[in-house]
């Protein structure tokens, strides 16, 4: 594997604060999806990551080169597969967005769910 294939190439956005949801309103439908997908690979990263622990010792060398290499394989990995379908958490994380054509505030919205 090329090693350059590994490096982050693209910006990595920051994550939203629920403060920050009222944003999310503008957005178009595409880029609401995309913030489903993205949440929903950290939550498969954090699966993967807790499988991997529970293999024990691959044979590999535990240096801080390889914990970082192998941290960057999970991670793309997460994302790979929650752009292609994932678990399919990411529909109903996109339906409790908030429409742009929604006049609730945030907290009148997080009120409703809870």
């Amino acid at each position: 594997m090329d090693s350059a294939k590994l490096m982050l190439t693209e910006v990595v956005s920051p994550p939203v604060s629920p403060a920050g949801l009222n944003k999310i309103n503008g957005a178009s439908e595409e880029k609401k999806k995309q913030i489903a997908k993205d949440f929903e690979s950290v939550l498969i990263h954090k699966l993967l990551e807790e499988m991997k622990n529970t293999i024990g010792d691959w044979g590999f060398e535990e240096d801080g080169t390889s914990e970082q290499i192998q941290g960057i394989f999970w991670l793309y990995l997460a994302r790979d597969i929650a752009n292609n379908g994932g678990f399919g958490m990411w529909k109903d994380i996109y339906q409790l967005l908030p429409d742009s054509q929604d006049k609730n505030t945030v907290t009148e919205l997080l009120d409703e769910n809870l």
